[in-house]
């Protein structure tokens, strides 16, 4: 692909010490039935040989930029990615998964066909370890409008705050100024942002996209700083749906959101006592995350409290040392 040449869809990969799944992600791309894309692929600072094998490939094929950078955080790969981006559409591929060969057709075809701003699909995850798939299961298929995608993706159920399993025409993002913050759980800090300017989002009832579930995995390696990421992206879609005059009109979505977030949470903290083998102040824990959803479900809550996060979770080694349980 010539650089005068200016692709349908640009690919971003945000690519961290995954040397062990790295070549078949871009392989399963490199495979895809859509043929017009470009890939950039963004390493971010990697210690293990994962720039190797993307300069492997960036020789190989003509469709892939390779982009190197000190660790800066997925969210930060993914904005210079963007920045480099220049298809009519946009999307997100994780450096260890891979996809399905129609994934872009499919995904493509949806958004023309239904002249949607964003097309969705649903997806395996695929337990590494016993190579096992399981189908998600909780779907729906159709064409919404913004506001019943809106609803359905703060509910984060049929349709979840995911940036990998959707396509998004790219202007979404630029004509927005929609960037990520430096954070875990950035998909659900941004998504909302993104679908609020999207006047049809598809879904198609098919899962095209696999979600490499291992022991390095964001979900696998929970810990009080994660936790809190995911309690502060709550505070941010309050945030954003309030500074575009949107709250009351999702209300009901964004408190299911809450509770939801809530149970994630509570169960975290659980799985993080127990591995550490220290159930002390797991209580002290599991009030603060009520205290702060409370705050953040509260019919009016000043910007100040909002933007004003501070650590709700700690770890139980800094609850032993700094806390007593009240």
């Amino acid at each position: 692909m010539t650089e005068t040449h200016t692709p349908i869809i640009s690919i971003v990969i945000p690519v961290y010490n995954v040397e062990k799944y790295v070549g078949k992600c871009l392989l399963s791309l490199e495979e895809q039935t859509f043929r017009d894309f470009d890939i950039i692929a963004v390493n971010d600072g990697s210690t293990d040989s994962s720039l190797e094998i993307l300069r492997h490939f960036e020789s190989k094929y003509d469709n892939i930029l390779v982009l190197d950078q000190k660790n800066a955080g997925m969210s930060q790969a993914r904005n210079v990615g963007m920045e480099k981006a220049r298809g009519e559409y946009l999307t997100f591929v994780d450096s260890d998964d891979y996809v399905a060969p129609t994934f872009l057709e499919e995904l493509y075809e949806a958004c023309i066909d239904n002249d949607a701003d964003i097309s969705c699909c649903y997806y395996y995850y695929h337990f590494i370890e016993n190579d096992f798939l399981f189908e998600y299961p909780f779907r729906c298929k159709g064409v919404y409008s913004r506001t019943k995608a809106m609803n359905k993706l703060l509910r984060d159920v049929q349709i979840q705050s995911l940036l990998w399993n959707k396509l998004y025409r790219r202007s979404l993002f630029t004509d927005y100024g929609i960037t990520f913050p430096t954070m875990c759980f950035e998909d659900m800090a941004t998504a909302n942002k993104v679908f609020a300017h999207a006047n049809r989002v598809v879904v198609l009832d098919r899962p095209l996209y696999y979600y490499n579930q291992h022991s390095m995995s964001t979900l696998a390696t929970m810990n009080a700083n994660k936790i809190n990421d995911f309690i502060r992206a709550i505070a941010m879609v309050r945030i954003s749906l309030e500074r575009n005059g949107l709250y009351e009109k999702y209300k009901k979505s964004y408190l299911a959101l809450t509770r939801k977030t809530c149970n994630c949470c509570y169960l975290y903290v659980l799985k993080m006592h127990g591995e550490k083998k220290c159930m002390r102040g797991c209580m002290t824990n599991m009030r603060r995350i009520s205290k702060a959803m409370r705050t953040y479900t509260a019919d009016k809550v000043s910007s100040a409290a909002l933007c004003k996060f501070s650590e709700v979770v700690a770890s139980p080694e800094t609850l032993e040392e700094n806390y007593s349980v009240r």
